[in-house]
């Protein structure tokens, strides 16, 4: 991959320098909308008493938003994303304003702001992206490895919303020599199976000295080796694989922060806590909360609890069931409580007791987990970190409808953890709350895994 086809991140850091001057720049104009000519002093010398600030909120929110990672995009993401931002910008803002001294910053400017610069906004990262995919273009993929491994990630990267990566090959055996006489035609290997080491190491070098991408599986074998520390005793240096576990002292930051988070959302939510009460009461019968056994860290159980969706009788025949899309089990009002996740807002007192965090993998049944566990011997290392109302499965997970693909999302959580990922996958679960396809249950018949017939019709070179 040559040098130029790169978005590097000098190119990042001048899209989002411009990115700052806009925003900038629409409050002046929002000024001159307000004020016309004359802008009263005092009302800016209140926006210029607060600028660092409003400039450190902006690069914060933008960056956890993930607004300067183009290539899993579309220009609707970026509608979404521009919204949001300029929502949460509002409401920082406006906190800014009570807690300095700035009380003088006009609310209305505030209110103009977030139109004038969500439009500025959107229009320069439109203009951005369209840019992006002219320098970069669509990279061609070659996927390689088992028929069904290589026919799912085929069906992976036919769903995504994205053009960034375009399967044009599939290779099922003959591994090195059919990538050797292909090089030419494609841009990225992705090794969708576990091969012999020597037949893998063969292909990594022929990539490298190609100058191609080579792509892996999240395995449980590659997942072992991100974030390794590495040792020097004396003339040899030594990997030492991490553990799928958080560091005691970022536990207790995160459990600190947790007892803070659920505070401060359990105040600003328990209006719409209370009028989802008041509705599940009176459009079924049964109680308002929904109480369940789940598991958390260390493989404890406790009472998890939901405003109820389902009529009370839900399991009584059926016995434990994964929840589907279009489960006809969920009741009127539960159907607009889950699509919302307004359902599982009572979770914040678990986070509050300690049998929860705000971001963690999401909590299973132990009759699942039994069964999860006798499927996949690793399945027990998601429980080395408290159960989440939210997490990386859910926000980056949208097309994961197995637990085995969930779970490699909880794994590389728990291995990339950082205070940072959970500030950002909580500010991208505001953008999930509006996905229809993230707030779907489990639903394997619309997971549809391609014939080698259908590949061939989509003009992907099918090799055996």
């Amino acid at each position: 991959m040559k040098q130029q086809d790169e978005w590097t991140k000098a190119r990042k850091i001048i899209i989002m320098m411009i990115d700052l001057i806009l925003y900038i720049g629409s409050f002046l104009l929002s000024f001159r909308l307000r004020y016309g000519a004359e802008i009263p002093i005092k009302n800016l010398e209140a926006f210029q008493g607060s600028i660092i600030y409003v400039i450190i909120g902006f690069v914060l929110v933008n960056i956890l938003l993930g607004t300067y990672i183009l290539y899993n995009k579309s220009l609707g993401d970026f509608l979404f994303i521009t919204i949001i931002g300029q929502f949460i910008m509002a409401l920082y803002i406006m906190a800014l304003t009570f807690a300095g001294r700035w009380l003088a910053f006009p609310r209305s400017i505030i209110l103009i702001v977030f139109f004038v610069g969500a439009i500025l906004l959107f229009m320069w990262r439109a203009a951005v992206f369209k840019l992006y995919q002219r320098l970069s273009g669509s990279k061609r993929v070659m996927i390689v490895g088992m028929e069904k491994e290589v026919f799912e990630a085929v069906d992976n990267f036919t769903n995504t919303r994205s053009i960034r990566h375009v399967v044009t090959h599939v290779v099922l055996s003959d591994y090195y020599y059919n990538v050797r006489e292909n090089l030419d035609n494609i841009d990225v290997v992705y090794l969708a199976s576990q091969i012999e080491d020597a037949e893998k190491l063969r292909i990594y070098n022929l990539l490298m000295e190609k100058d191609k991408k080579f792509f892996l599986n999240t395995s449980f074998e590659n997942l072992m080796m991100v974030r390794p520390n590495m040792m020097n005793i004396e003339d040899e240096s030594i990997i030492e694989v991490s553990p799928f576990r958080i560091p005691s002292e970022d536990d207790i930051i995160k459990r600190w922060l947790d007892i803070i988070f659920s505070l401060l959302l359990i105040v600003v939510s328990s209006p719409i806590m209370l009028v989802a009460a008041i509705l599940v009461k009176r459009s079924s019968e049964g109680p308002i909360l929904y109480r369940q056994i789940r598991v958390t860290k260390e493989g404890r159980e406790f009472e998890i609890l939901k405003f109820r969706s389902m009529g009370i009788t839900a399991e009584q025949e059926s016995g434990p069931v994964l929840a589907t899309s279009n489960d006809m089990r969920v009741t009127p009002v539960g159907k607009y409580l889950r699509a919302l996740r307004i359902d599982e807002l009572p979770q914040l007192f678990n986070v509050l007791k300690g049998d929860m965090s705000i971001v963690g993998p999401r909590p299973e049944r132990p009759f699942f987990v039994s069964q999860f566990e006798q499927q996949n011997p690793h399945y027990y290392l998601r429980h080395n970190v408290r159960a989440g109302i939210t997490g990386y499965a859910q926000v980056y997970g949208k097309y994961a409808s197995d637990f085995n693909s969930k779970l490699n999302f909880d794994l590389i959580y728990i291995k990339q953890y950082s205070l940072i990922l959970d500030m950002k996958i909580m500010l991208q679960t505001i953008k999930i709350l509006f996905d229809k396809v993230s707030s779907q249950g489990l639903d394997e018949a619309e997971r549809t895994i391609l014939s080698e017939e259908e590949l061939l019709s989509r003009g992907i070179t099918v090799i055996h």
